[in-house]
């Protein structure tokens, strides 16, 4: 560098016998050559420097050329002594070497600049000149300017923000119910090193909506990956359509071909095939949230799994030639290095974790909403109803809540309600609008809604009636059943009738309840006609009710009644054992819609329980007897 760039100014290298005087007038000048006036000056002003650099004190006018040179970065912070001076002199020199090779760079960069307008300026022109050719033709006539005319009236007129976005949660807060999910969720999302997520849990009780605060949150966060170009691309697994041929993919990106599927046109004309990033790409950097992601394609799942692995998505055409000089940069960069997919996957799914893509699942750590309860969708009513702007009497968001277990579904029949009343009264929005039992009664009965689950007020104790538990997917639910005995008009001739619709493993849990029996009560069921009944046909298909089946036998056959705030669950084995089901969680949140205040669980399942329960006691149990002293 040093021998290409030549300098007019005055030499640096001054000999020890050149007096201290010298060296600094020396150090103005060079200044004066190398910074321009502006420079100087804005610097001396910014730095107090005016007395000391008219100084006659040399030591005053070393400390300025110091400042000024290093723009307040140099060793003098002060005037220097005597001793310092040559500390000071070589810091200077430093400054002026460093300005000096500044200066050298720019003017090569600008020359170089220079240089390449001149030589791509004949191809500037030409491009100018075919576009004002194509403007000049242009693609317009009357029927094409008509109907873009008419597209833009038409979106010229909005209309307003839907209710389920106006009444979409803004913040955690607002997401009731789900206040371990939503920790568990942003501790894995808002890290130095976030983790594929799959979210399990019912319809409705905020998944998407907490994914998407989540991002948000972890953006606030200086240590993880995220930043505010961080975009939440959210699609429906359901939805996702693609061809196995590739010539479609929203989701990955996909290949046109410049004959059949019609590249651009300058790019068909001239026979290059057009790579056309999808959703991964469009995320990368941030959250790609799959709804329903477990009805994803299998196969376009494990595609997805590749991707997840490489961070890329491939891009292949047999029409792509790599030494065609006319392919731009961006389509051979694409076909060549691949488009850029590094993101983070969030799935969402209504289905058990059981169906969903073992190698998918092997990748994502998992976070499990729960159910809502009747006091959740009570909160979700009453947040609503303030959204609105809405006086609601008491008793409606109680009333709703025995309609849905899900929260955008309560949303829902509030905005009914709301519309009708606004109809009916003849009234606006910017009214004082009151929602009575009566209005909500009457949409009800519109919209032909039954109760989700009826609260219950049955009697203190029955004879041969009790509530079992059974689950579906993530929602939970009391199971009624009753039993009938009679003697046996012939001793040892007696029968057991069921619900034909009862699965075959409950059937099998009435014949073990037989062997237990005839053990605790001494009583054989062959001397008894027994009738076993599933209110509402069963709808169950699992051992999970022999305990419960058990209970109503025996009250029954010993006339001897049982507690009807009290919820089993349990398979029995021959010799009275309780033995672990599944669904223990969701179980438990449909003991509480029911009204039921104590459930009886496997002593095994124990750890499955929720915590944190103020208004339902959960007791675990290891044996038929056991259980008795609790029913009884």
């Amino acid at each position: 560098m040093k021998s290409q760039f030549k300098i007019n100014e005055p030499q640096l290298e001054l000999s020890d016998e050149t007096s201290l005087e010298a060296q600094v007038n020396v150090l103005f000048e060079v200044a004066d050559n190398v910074l321009d006036q502006g420079a100087v000056k804005a610097r001396t002003v910014k730095h107090k420097l005016q007395k000391y650099i008219n100084s006659s004190d040399t030591l005053k006018r070393l400390y300025a050329i110091n400042k000024i040179m290093s723009d307040g970065k140099g060793l003098a912070i002060t005037v220097p002594e005597e001793d310092d001076a040559d500390k000071i002199l070589e810091d200077t020199h430093r400054w002026i070497a460093e300005a000096v090779a500044k200066r050298y760079i720019q003017n090569k960069i600008e020359t170089e600049v220079e240089q390449a307008l001149v030589d791509k300026q004949e191809k500037y022109v030409d491009e100018i000149r075919l576009g004002i050719i194509k403007r000049q033709k242009g693609p317009e006539n009357a029927k094409t300017l008509k109907k873009y005319a008419q597209l833009e009236v038409m979106d010229s007129i909005k209309l307003p923000k839907n209710v389920q976005a106006l009444l979409r949660p803004d913040s955690f807060s607002e997401i009731v119910g789900q206040e371990r999910a939503i920790k568990a969720l942003i501790s894995k999302l808002a890290s130095p090193y976030p983790q594929h997520i799959i979210l399990y849990g019912p319809p409705g009780v905020g998944k998407t909506t907490a994914a998407r605060l989540a991002l948000e949150e972890a953006k606030k966060l200086r240590y993880t990956p995220f930043t505010d170009k961080s975009k939440f691309v959210e699609v429906d697994g359901t939805t996702l359509r693609w061809d196995p041929r590739e010539i479609t993919n929203p989701l990955l990106g996909s290949v046109h071909d410049p004959i059949y599927q019609g590249s651009k046109r300058d790019l068909a004309e001239i026979g290059i095939p057009e790579p056309k990033p999808g959703l991964v790409t469009e995320a990368h950097g941030g959250v790609l949230f799959i709804d329903e992601i477990g009805e994803l394609d299998t196969i376009l799942q494990n595609k997805l799994l590749k991707v997840l692995e490489d961070k890329r998505v491939e891009f292949s055409s047999s029409y792509y030639d790599p030494e065609d000089d006319n392919t731009p940069k961006y389509v051979k960069y694409l076909f060549d290095n691949g488009a850029p997919a590094d993101f983070l996957l969030i799935g969402a799914t209504t289905r058990d974790p059981e169906e969903i893509n073992p190698a998918l699942r092997s990748r994502c750590t998992e976070v499990y909403f729960e159910p809502l309860s009747s006091k959740d969708i009570e909160k979700i009513v009453l947040n609503a109803a303030n959204k609105l702007n809405i006086i609601l009497e008491d008793g409606v968001a109680e009333f709703i809540s025995r309609y849905t277990i899900e929260g955008r579904r309560a949303v829902n029949i509030l905005a009914d309600v709301y519309g009708y009343v606004l109809y009916t009264e003849g009234l606006s929005e910017e009214d004082s609008i009151n929602i009575s039992l009566k209005d909500v009664e009457e949409v009800i009965s519109i919209s032909r809604l039954t109760p989700y689950e009826e609260v219950n007020n049955e009697e203190n104790y029955e004879v041969g009636h009790i509530y079992g538990l059974g689950v579906s997917g993530y929602i939970g639910s009391t199971i009624e059943i009753e039993t009938a005995v009679f003697k046996a008009r012939e001793e040892g001739q007696g029968s057991v009738r069921f619900n034909d619709t009862a699965g075959s493993m409950t059937k099998d849990s009435i014949f073990n309840a037989a062997s237990v029996i005839r053990k605790i009560t001494d009583k054989d069921i062959r001397d008894y006609d027994i009738h076993v009944n599933f209110v509402g046909g069963g709808r169950i298909d699992g051992p999970s009710a022999g305990a419960a089946i058990t209970l109503s036998i025996i009250s029954a056959i010993l006339d001897k009644p049982l507690r009807q705030d009290v919820a089993v669950t349990g398979e029995i084995s021959l010799r009275g054992k309780i033995k672990p089901v599944g669904g223990i969680f969701e179980k438990v949140y449909g003991a509480r819609r029911k009204g039921i205040k104590l459930v009886l669980v496997p002593e095994d399942n124990k750890k499955e329980v929720p915590v944190g329960l103020s208004d339902i006691e959960v007791i675990s149990v290891s044996h038929i007897e056991e259980l008795m002293k609790y029913v009884f």
